[in-house]
């Protein structure tokens, strides 16, 4: 079956070729010489049913599988922007007075009325976008809906083609760490490449590049992502898609086999708001925070198995404020690091522990919306406890660069 794994493919070969059967797939390239009781040649040995070729065989079926019905869900984009002449560069077209700048990256079919999700910085000030399809067509589509927060945008396509298949969407809470992982996309222009890997590691937290917040439950891999790949699924063994390819880890500025796709699961809540009003309000609580470590247990004096997040300012007349959190009203360099204390610690949400600010963004970004009454559990001045009630807001548009606000 399809949906197994390929050595478990494998498996069931060697097991019908042992029930006296033929395997089920082509016979492999190369063949082993067998020792029997008279010579035989290359030519006359069978195929060994429990040699690494049936395991490559049904891995290459599944990786063409998986390809070949995907395909016609996956799309190219092509975008156009209109510059200032100040601020042309090399890749600027067009004459002084009227030049722009081309870009790509990648996406997918979200569902039969025509709505393409991709990363927002791929469309992000987009003049012109054309989405391509396998087969070449070329349809031009419309900036429905974006949130530069979690870095996701939806387009409209203008026109339907002729047969729409939407991707098959999976579960990003359902996946495991070494999980074997495709890629589509076009890297470096390259369209429709398909990349292998594996589940590098769950739960990352990473900035969003957009704005001034974070992007938490981010999916780790080392299949190939490439500039290109942006907007493209990162899909598992089924075909389903479990992650949207966003951002490398990268000093050259190709894949240096750590690459981060958004979870589908942040996809399947921000996509429907975006298709019905455009934008995805998030909750906000209003403040900047560092989790605790052992230099801040020790400078502030705190008991040595306190966990939680350090709230090292508060934003004016934000959630936060009104609520009374206090931020650090001192700073001291330990270890050559400056570090801003005093603030309050957030040490649990809503009766749940926290282990330090990744787990706040996450509660905030998954679990709560604007509006929402949560229950925090702080330590002040290192030894008062208290139970503070906050009533969430909707983020607002922050300049600040910085992955430590929530």
């Amino acid at each position: 079956m399809l949906w197994l794994s390929a050595a478990a493919i494998a498996m069931v070969l060697m097991a019908v070729a042992c029930d006296g059967a033929s395997p089920a797939t082509e016979p492999p390239s190369e063949t082993t010489q067998v020792a029997t009781a008279s010579p035989t040649t290359a030519q006359d040995t069978p195929p060994d049913p429990f040699g690494p070729f049936a395991a490559v065989a049904a891995l290459e079926h599944v990786i063409r599988y998986i390809y070949e019905t995907s395909l016609p869900s996956i799309t190219h984009i092509r975008v156009v922007q209109k510059v200032d002449a100040s601020s042309s560069s090399f890749f600027s077209f067009g004459t002084p007075e009227d030049q722009f700048r081309r870009g790509e990256g990648s996406g997918f079919i979200w569902d039969k009325e025509g709505h393409v999700v991709t990363n927002y910085h791929v469309v992000a000030d987009a003049d012109e976008v054309l989405v391509v399809m396998a087969d070449g067509t070329e349809l031009g589509a419309d900036v429905l809906g974006f949130d530069a927060d979690s870095d996701l945008a939806v387009l409209k396509l203008k026109e339907l083609p002729e047969e729409i298949v939407p991707l098959s969407i999976g579960d990003s809470d359902d996946v495991n760490v070494g999980q074997f992982v495709l890629a589509i996309g076009s890297p470096f222009g390259q369209e429709f490449t398909i990349t292998s890997g594996i589940i590098s590691a769950l739960g990352r937290t990473i900035n969003s590049g957009n704005s001034a917040f974070s992007i938490p439950r981010v999916i780790q891999t080392d299949a190939a992502v490439n500039p290109g790949n942006s907007g493209g699924p990162l899909l598992d063994r089924t075909g389903q898609a479990i992650g949207i390819n966003s951002q490398i880890a990268t000093l050259s500025g190709s894949n240096s086999g750590i690459g981060f796709a958004i979870p589908i699961n942040a996809a399947k809540q921000v996509v429907p708001e975006l298709i019905k009003q455009g934008r995805f309000d998030h909750a906000w609580l209003g403040i900047a925070g560092q989790s605790v470590s052992n230099q801040i247990i020790e400078l502030m004096g705190l008991p040595d198995d306190i966990r939680g997040v350090l709230v090292v300012d508060v934003a004016v007349d934000s959630p936060a404020d009104r609520a009374d959190l206090r931020g650090g009203n001192e700073t001291q360099t330990m270890q050559g690091l400056t570090l801003a204390l005093g603030g309050d610690v957030i040490t649990a949400i809503n009766g749940e522990p926290l282990d330090g600010l990744e787990d706040l963004i996450d509660h905030l970004g998954h679990s709560a919306r604007p509006g929402d009454r949560i229950t925090l559990d702080i330590i002040r001045d290192g030894n008062q406890s208290l139970t503070i009630d906050v009533e969430l807001g909707s983020r607002p548009q922050l300049s600040l660069r910085t992955s430590n606000i929530a």
